[in-house]
C-alpha cells in the first residue's frame, strides 16, 4: 500500500521556518555570549595564568572576592561612587526626558527638525568626539591639544567650590553633580523618543473628555498623562539604569577594561561579577518599589 503524503499547513510551515531562523540566533548566542559568560564566572573563582600552552586555571573559591572586599585599597570606594550615581542620575534623566518629550510632542513648525537634534547625541555618543567633550578640566583639555592660552582663562568648578569654603565631602559631591549635568542632559535621547511614543499611544478621547469636564492642563498631566505613561516609565527606567551602570566612564568598568588588557582575567572577572550582582540588587529593589507602590496604583 502506498503511504499517504502528509501535507503541512501554512502555520506549520511558518513555525518550521521560524525555528530555523531563531536557531541561528540561539547558536550565535551560545557561542559568542553564553560560553564567555560561563567562562568569566569560572575565572572569577580561579587564578588564571597565561602561558605558551594556553590559559591555565586553578580553582580557589571565593579568594578573589575576599581580596576585593577586604584587601583591595580602592574597590569599595569605586563601588560606592559608581552605585551612588543612580541616586541623582536616574531622577534627573527621567524628568528631563519627560519634559523634552512633552515639548516635542506638541504641534509646531520644525518639530521633526528639533526631534532629530535631540537625538544627535545618541548617534555620536560612541565615537571619539564624546571622549573629548567630557574632558572639562583645563589639564585634560591641554593634554588633548587645546592651547593653554584658552584653558588658562576657562571657568573652573574647583575654584568656585574653593571660594565657597564648604566641607570637602560636600564639595566633592557638588563637583560631581555639576560635572555630570552635561553628561545627564546628553543621555536623554533614547528616553525622550520612548516617552514620545508613549504620549502618542494615549487615546485623544481622554483629553477631550477632560476638557468637557473642565480639567486644567495640570490636572490632565497628573490624572491622564502621567498614569498612562506608567509602563513606558518603567521601560525608560530600566534602560537608563542599564545605560548608567555599563557606561565605560564608570570607574569599575573603566578599571576592568584596563585590567583585562594587562591579562588579569581572574581579578577582573570577580570585580565585574560583584559589581553587577550589586547592580542587580539595586535595580530589583527600585523596580519592585515602583511596581508595588506606583504602577499597580495607576492601573
Amino acid at each position: 500500500m502506498m503511504k499517504k503524503k502528509k501535507y503541512r499547513s501554512i502555520e506549520q510551515l511558518k513555525s518550521r521556518y521560524g525555528y530555523g531562523f531563531t536557531a541561528l540566533w540561539v547558536i550565535g548566542f551560545i557561542l559568542f555570549f553564553g560560553f564567555p559568560v560561563i567562562q568569566s564566572i569560572l575565572y572569577s573563582f580561579s587564578t588564571v595564568n597565561l602561558s605558551a600552552d594556553g590559559v591555565n586555571t586553578n580553582f580557589v573559591g571565593l579568594k578573589n572576592y575576599q581580596y576585593l572586599f577586604k584587601e583591595h585599597p580602592d574597590y569599595t570606594g569605586w563601588l560606592t561612587g559608581d552605585l551612588s550615581t543612580i541616586l541623582y542620575s536616574l531622577p534627573i534623566i527621567l524628568l528631563v526626558s519627560l519634559v523634552l518629550s512633552l515639548l516635542l510632542n506638541q504641534k509646531f513648525k520644525g518639530r521633526i527638525f528639533f526631534r532629530a537634534v535631540y537625538f544627535v547625541p545618541v548617534i555620536i555618543a560612541s565615537g571619539a568626539v564624546i571622549t573629548l567633550m567630557f574632558q572639562t578640566t583645563s589639564e585634560e583639555l591641554t593634554g588633548a591639544g587645546v592651547s593653554t592660552a584658552i584653558t588658562s582663562s576657562m571657568f573652573s568648578i574647583e575654584d568656585v567650590v574653593g571660594w565657597l569654603n564648604i566641607p570637602d565631602k560636600i564639595a566633592q559631591i557638588l563637583k560631581d553633580i555639576i560635572n555630570n549635568i552635561f553628561d545627564l542632559l546628553w543621555s536623554c535621547g533614547v528616553q525622550t523618543v520612548l516617552f514620545i511614543a508613549g504620549l502618542q499611544s494615549i487615546p485623544a478621547t481622554l483629553y477631550e473628555a477632560s476638557k468637557v469636564e473642565g480639567a486644567t492642563k495640570w490636572e490632565e498631566f497628573w490624572f491622564i498623562t502621567f498614569p498612562s505613561l506608567g509602563s513606558v516609565t518603567l521601560l525608560v527606567a530600566v534602560y537608563t539604569m542599564v545605560d548608567i551602570f555599563t557606561d565605560t566612564r564608570n570607574t569599575v568598568v573603566n578599571k576592568a577594561y584596563t585590567m583585562i588588557n594587562s591579562g588579569r582575567f581572574d581579578e577582573t572577572s570577580a570585580m565585574l561579577w560583584a559589581y553587577f550582582a550589586l547592580v542587580g540588587i539595586i535595580m530589583g529593589a527600585i523596580l519592585f518599589i515602583y511596581n508595588r507602590f506606583l504602577l499597580k496604583r495607576w492601573q
